[in-house]
């Protein structure tokens, strides 16, 4: 997932790119725990013989003036799209689709058009996952990694309804995401308990009107709109994380109007939503095992254990000092105090892929939170000291609420708070460091219940789908069960990586030559193709 979405004055962190990606994919996925079925309400207007909404011509014939993607001098995402030969539209979409006369949204679309006309194949849209990640900025990216092929498509990033330009929700929250950790006992959960339902109340009072139209089948909807607004029969698609369940909803929802498919680290869509972050524990925990052999090996470096189980028992008792006493980093109006409750999201973040930039700035945070557990000052870098006000300052709200809007409108959790005490407790001894974390109560507990049940996937669809062995925000296991829901689909593995994003973002040859061949001709690899780690 790119860059998070933050505010104009929130300043950039530029070195760990990964990191940035990392807290836009699995933090805000972050929602609730256990998904249950949902009353269904209606969500379209009748359906007329094309299987359009009735009442829905004027959105899908509407005319994009497309025009510069700089808002104002202090813009420059907007300049960086100028300078890719970009140029921006707005599009208009309905806030409910039972409801097409009612409100509208305005949407925010990004376009690097074809430029060998003659051998043009159509438009491929992006989402660069979260949910919640802001995707305008994305065409540039995708443009480099297609190469060759990349001036025969119209490459058009669009930012989902509520996330970036398109009708940003923030609820004001005072910390930037809501996937904190239980901590290590009873005080610290309880903490937790008044926290989230905080943030929920926040969200209900700023943008109750809204939340009940953040979910994945709405964003559905928009994209089929923004097909028909571009003049396309039929669409290409290339989604991350989060943007492989959308793009596997729209699948379901709109069948037919799907030319080529990538779905890049999918997702099991049977564990999307308050179901997520559970689902992602092995996989975390598995990272975070080779990133301690990582560190273990260089001991002299960073002083954290020459074992694995010396950097892990290392980790733990840092936790476990933080819940005594928090952290202290930085001074003044800079400084920032981490509890047991927020240690974990930090490593968390920097369990994103598997490149030794990114182990080692985790390494660097590991260290110098350690410092501060035996009572040292501590001075974070630039970096780091971003990173942190993005998580658990204000600055980060933005971001944290579009992502929980949508999570908390694609399924159910339980209301019951001890529910969460007992599944934490009961798993806290083979899970002591990220159990409490991704098994916590979120503010999915306090929040309304969604309009739609969540989509069932019942119908067959052709897509190249990605996943990496070793991924620790979407299990390799649920690209598998996604690649069974779809036959005609191929699933090329990515073995010995515990990376998340592959396609141009990566660098694997092997993957992003495979995926631009499929993109090129439109035919998928006679097998499943297998690729390994460089």
């Amino acid at each position: 997932m790119p860059e998070p979405q933050r505010s104009r004055s929130a300043p950039a962190v530029r070195r760990p790119r990964t990191l940035r990606r990392a807290v836009a994919t699995g933090l805000a996925l972050a929602a609730c725990l256990t998904a249950a079925a949902t009353t269904t309400l209606p969500a379209r207007a009748a359906e007329g013989p094309q299987g359009q909404a009735q009442g829905l011509d004027r959105y899908y014939g509407q005319h994009l003036d497309w025009h510069t993607c700089v808002l104002g001098p202090d813009d420059p995402d907007g300049a960086a799209l100028d300078q890719a030969g970009a140029r921006c539209a707005d599009v208009t979409v309905p806030l409910d689709y039972a409801n097409p006369g009612g409100r509208t949204l305005t949407l925010a679309l990004s376009r690097i058009e074809a430029t060998d006309t003659r051998h043009r194949i159509g438009t491929l849209l992006l989402n660069d996952g979260g949910p919640g990640s802001p995707t305008l900025g994305a065409p540039p990216r995708v443009h480099a990694a297609l190469k060759e092929t990349a001036g025969r498509f119209d490459i058009v990033g669009l930012d989902q309804r509520f996330v970036g330009r398109s009708a940003q929700i923030d609820c004001g929250w005072p910390v930037g995401f809501s996937i904190q950790s239980a901590g290590t006992g009873r005080a610290g959960f309880e903490r937790q308990v008044t926290l989230q339902r905080d943030l929920a109340a926040r969200c209900r009072s700023t943008a109750g009107d809204l939340l009940p139209y953040a979910g994945t089948r709405d964003a559905a909807r928009d994209m089929d709109v923004v097909r028909g607004a571009l003049g396309e029969r039929r669409i290409s698609y290339l989604g991350l994380s989060y943007g492989t369940y959308l793009g596997t909803v729209y699948t379901q929802m709109f069948p037919g109007r799907v030319d080529r498919m990538v779905l890049d680290s999918a997702l099991d869509p049977r564990h999307v939503g308050p179901a997520l972050l559970p689902n992602q524990l092995p996989g975390l925990e598995h990272a975070f095992s080779d990133w301690a052999d990582w560190a273990a090996a260089r001991h002299g470096t960073y002083g954290l254990g020459r074992t694995r189980e010396e950097v892990t028992a290392g980790v733990l008792r840092t936790v476990e000092t933080a819940a005594n006493r928090p952290l202290v980093l930085g001074t003044g109006a800079d400084t920032v105090e981490l509890d047991d409750t927020r240690v974990p999201l930090l490593l968390f973040a920097g369990l994103q892929g598997d490149s030794d930039p990114e182990r080692a700035s985790l390494a660097e945070q590991l260290a110098m939170l350690a410092d501060a557990a035996e009572g040292r000052p501590v001075t974070p870098t630039a970096e780091t000291a971003a990173l942190l006000r993005f998580l658990f300052g204000p600055q980060g709200s933005p971001a944290g609420s579009a992502m929980q809007a949508i999570a908390c409108a694609d399924g159910t959790a339980s209301r019951d708070p001890g529910h969460y005490w007992r599944e934490i407790e009961r798993g806290r001894a083979e899970h002591p460091l990220f159990g409490p974390q991704l098994g916590n109560i979120t503010p999915c507990a306090f929040w309304d219940a969604p309009r739609e049940a969540p989509t069932q996937v019942r119908r067959d669809a052709r897509a190249l789908i990605l996943s990496a062995t070793g991924d620790p925000r979407a299990p390799y296991r649920g690209g598998v069960a996604l690649h069974e829901m779809l036959p005609s689909s191929r699933l090329l593995t990515l073995r010995g990586a515990d990376q998340h994003q592959l396609y141009g973002i990566y660098g694997n040859a092997c993957v992003d030559d495979t995926v631009n061949a499929y993109l090129a001709s439109g035919r998928l690899p006679d097998t499943d193709p297998v690729c390994a780690r460089r």
